[in-house]
């Protein structure tokens, strides 16, 4: 694992492994089948593009998206390392010389999607190409019933068994149905090496709220956050095009985008969110699965996403670079309608749909809950959590209240009324309202009509909410959404059970959560100017701005403000391809001009030897000539210098070889000491 440890700084960029990488990296390299259950944003993708890099042979990633594979692709690249990917969206030339590049032994990961296994082609390719492991991206899309099923997957479990080797899966989300389903699609029911690592992605604020105006919810919240990178994630296709522009009249960058879109329109909200910084793309859940972009600020949800999953999911989209992101919520009635007659009216088996209602649940108990959201939504898969303090019911506990009178009486009126209405009828009944409706009906008749008049009508909605998101209530598909009482809500009628409800003032636009700044105050300028470099650096290239470099690693040098190539060398994400290619221009930015350095020296500033160098060039000054100085000048090439720094020889014999005997004499001893300092 040393040699993974040095490519891990020098390739990446990074000092250390993130929680769990190390140990799945350790098996993938010992050549077993692998699962892994790791975070959105957690690092997936280095668990099997580090072993490949140190590996002989081909890693053959299989991606479900043709934009995922195109990020991964140019990340690589950018970091020095020989990918390719044979797509659709590349022109005939391209594929051939990455097929061409494969025979040749050049290639050292090569992406896929699923679509092409099933091509005569591609096996013909594949079983020619030192294939060494498989490396399976988003392996979830193998569930019939998860979220993203993709039947191409299903060939995989074939294909491992054609080329007889090792196979990788990751996944960020994979309840116990969706793993077992996977174990038996991949890997043929043989158990692999499990990896379930923790699902926290603490960086992330959570935020929930109630729908009051929600177009506006949505408008305020991305004002705030004027120029940040974002997603609102829609229900229907209309709504991501009148919302988008929405923020465009506001004067935000804003596109739309969904299936219903032309493959080429679809393509260019693709590219402009990659190169884009500020960008906000209003989406279906169409838009998502493929983005590697780690930059991403913000996730809102202008309507309820479909299960806990699906929510995870969308918001592990945000601060994958592990700075500062946000995710914001906004829910009500009839999001939880549209839910449940979605999973009522599908075509999944009954146990499947009590399945999906059970994942809904889970998700409206984050949405009502009264305490801290994060330790919900932990608790759901599996994990204990103490109270995060980075979520809005942490940052402002809500008031509640003793709701099972009010519980009682809504449940009441429900089932007086036959279970025929929704809730704008039952909050009239509760309120006493003489409504052309509940003459029609003889409600005003009920024992329940006007129990309720201690509430407003706008109040018991909320409490109808509160008990829909708690199930005691359901909208019943085959009565128009009318509502209908749950088993669970037996023992609360009985008065066997009771029930704590949210205060909430309606009455009041609920506030967006507060924005928090990525820099403080005094970095802020220098924050702006190293973006500015990076987009420069990247529209040059024809780059996403984040393949130079993310926020995170912009973060850390406006904090931290490095003065020289060496100092660069320690930021987080500045490898030694990148540190080649950009640390310069970024130093400028930083410090004004600054002296630059011999390539050879440059290349030496991604570890210790760069200080080493710099001693022996004195020392080597000092000599130039001799002791006395009146001899004869003798310098060594700096390239010399740089093998002296690299290996760091032990013995003036050693050194001797590396520099010559005339050399050796000269400087070899004071040569030694610092390299003995050295180590």
């Amino acid at each position: 694992m040393q040699q993974a440890q040095a490519l891990l700084k020098d390739v990446f960029g990074f000092d250390g492994f993130r929680s769990g990488q190390e140990e799945i990296v350790r098996s993938v390299i010992a050549g077993e089948d692998v699962l892994a259950i790791m975070p959105t944003g957690g690092g997936k993708s280095l668990c099997f593009q580090l072993p490949a890099i140190l590996g002989e042979g081909v890693t053959l990633v299989i991606s479900p998206l043709i934009a995922l594979m195109r990020d991964q692709v140019a990340g690589l690249q950018a970091a020095g390392v020989e990918a390719g990917a044979i797509t659709s969206a590349n022109s005939e030339e391209e594929n051939d010389a990455v097929t061409a590049a494969v025979r040749q032994g050049r290639i050292k990961l090569l992406y896929l999607a699923p679509e092409r296994l099933s091509s005569y082609v591609t096996k013909s390719l594949l079983r020619d190409a030192n294939v060494k492991l498989i490396a399976v991206d988003e392996a979830h899309c193998v569930s019939q019933w998860g979220h993203d099923f993709r039947p191409d997957y299903l060939r995989i479990g074939e294909l491992r068994q054609f080329l007889n080797v090792p196979l990788a899966a990751f996944t960020a989300t994979a309840d116990e149905e969706t793993r077992g389903e996977i174990v038996e699609r991949l890997f043929q029911g043989k158990p692999p090496t499990s990896f379930l690592k923790g699902f926290d992605r603490p960086n992330i604020h959570l935020a929930f709220a109630p729908k009051n105006k929600p177009r506006q919810q949505i408008l305020d919240f991305a004002a705030t956050r004027r120029g940040q990178c974002g997603i609102t994630y829609c229900a229907t296709r209309a709504k991501t095009e009148g919302l988008a522009k929405a923020l465009r009249d506001e004067k935000h960058n804003a596109c739309h985008y969904h299936g219903a879109m032309d493959p080429t329109e679809r393509r260019e909200v693709e590219r402009r969110f990659n190169s884009e910084d500020d960008l906000i793309v209003v989406a279906t859940i169409a838009f998502g699965m493929g983005v590697d972009k780690p930059d991403i600020r913000w996730v809102a949800h202008a309507d309820l996403p479909k299960s806990v999953e699906g929510y995870y999911q969308e918001i592990g989209r945000a601060g994958r670079d592990g700075a500062r992101a946000e995710a914001y919520t906004l829910y009500g009635q009839e999001d939880i309608r549209l839910r449940r007659a979605q999973i009522d009216e599908g075509l999944a088996p009954y146990e499947r749909k009590e399945s999906d209602h059970g994942r809904l649940n889970a998700l409206l108990g984050i949405a009502e809950a009264q305490g801290c959201r994060r330790q919900l939504l932990l608790g759901y898969f599996g994990e204990d959590a103490s109270p995060c303090g980075n979520c809005d019911l942490c940052e402002n506990p809500p008031e509640t209240f003793d709701g099972t009178d009010a519980a009682r009486k809504a449940l009441s009126a429900v089932l007086r009324t036959e279970e025929r209405f929704g809730a704008g009828h039952i909050a009239d009944v509760l309120t006493g309202k003489m409504t052309d409706k509940i003459q029609q009906f003889g409600h005003d008749a009920l024992p329940t009509f006007g129990v309720g008049s201690e509430h407003s009508a706008q109040q018991w909605q909320m409490i109808i909410r509160q008990l829909m998101g708690h199930d005691f209530l359901r909208p019943d598909p085959s009565r128009h959404g009318a509502l209908r009482i749950t088993l669970k809500a037996h023992p609360l009628l009985k008065g066997q059970d009771t029930v704590s409800l949210r205060k909430e003032v309606l009455q009041r636009q609920p506030r967006s959560p507060k924005v928090r700044a990525l820099v403080p105050d005094e970095d802020a300028p220098l924050f702006s100017a190293l973006k500015a470099k990076r987009r420069f650096l990247a529209e040059a290239a024809s780059l996403p701005a984040y393949i130079v470099f993310n926020d995170r690693t912009l973060i850390e040098m406006a904090k931290r403000r490095p003065a020289s190539l060496d100092e660069m060398a320690s930021i987080q994400g500045v490898g030694a391809k990148k540190l080649e290619k950009y640390g310069q221009e970024f130093l400028l930015v930083i410090n004004g001009d600054t002296p630059k350095l011999h390539p050879t020296r440059a290349k030496l500033a991604i570890s210790s030897a760069g200080a080493l160098f710099d001693r022996l060039e004195v020392a080597q000054s000092e000599l130039t000539r001799g002791e006395n100085g009146i001899e004869k000048p003798l310098s060594c090439p700096t390239s010399m210098l740089a093998k002296l720094a690299k290996s760091k020889p032990q013995s003036l014999s050693a050194i001797e070889r590396l520099i010559g005997e005339k050399r050796a004499e000269r400087f070899g001893e004071a040569f030694l000491e610092h390299i003995r300092q050295d180590v």
